[in-house]
């Protein structure tokens, strides 16, 4: 055989990870490899023989689930939280237009409208005081006889 010699179980030591999980992948990898036997694993890790199963599927479900296939290209970037800001201002700014618009609207007609309780060219009577002041005159009496 020509070449390197394939890397087996041992790639595991070259890989990021904690010291415990690196050893289950190398200890897993070693009886899928047929190096290392079940019992031998399970008495290694000091766990049992289902406990080592449930293992062994969730680690090649793992990888099985990491080699599915992908769209081609980078993955898109997580918009930044200064686009939700800028869309939540941009709603903020049309709310706010259209309550200046409903309060225009309401400017102009109370311009045209007739104010409460006024009849149309009737002026304002006179304050109590100034009639009192009036009447009060010499040469005019409020009485009678």
């Amino acid at each position: 055989m020509r070449g390197r010699r394939p890397i087996g179980p041992e790639v595991t030591d070259h890989l990021d990870g904690s010291a415990q999980a690196r050893l289950r992948m190398r200890l897993i990898l070693e009886t899928l490899a047929g190096t290392t036997r079940k019992k031998d694993t399970c008495a290694a890790l000091r766990i049992c023989a289902q406990r080592f199963e449930a293992l062994r599927a969730e680690a090649i479900g793992a990888g099985i689930a990491a080699l599915e296939p992908r769209p081609p290209g980078r993955p898109r970037r997580a918009a930044p939280a200064r686009d939700a800001e800028v869309a939540r201002l941009e709603a903020r700014v049309v709310e706010l237009e259209a309550e200046l618009q409903a309060a225009q609207a309401r400017a102009e007609l109370a311009g045209h409208l007739p104010r409460r309780g006024r009849v149309a060219g009737k002026s304002r009577p006179r304050s109590d005081r100034a009639k009192e002041s009036h009447r009060s005159r010499p040469g005019h009496s409020t009485s009678t006889n």
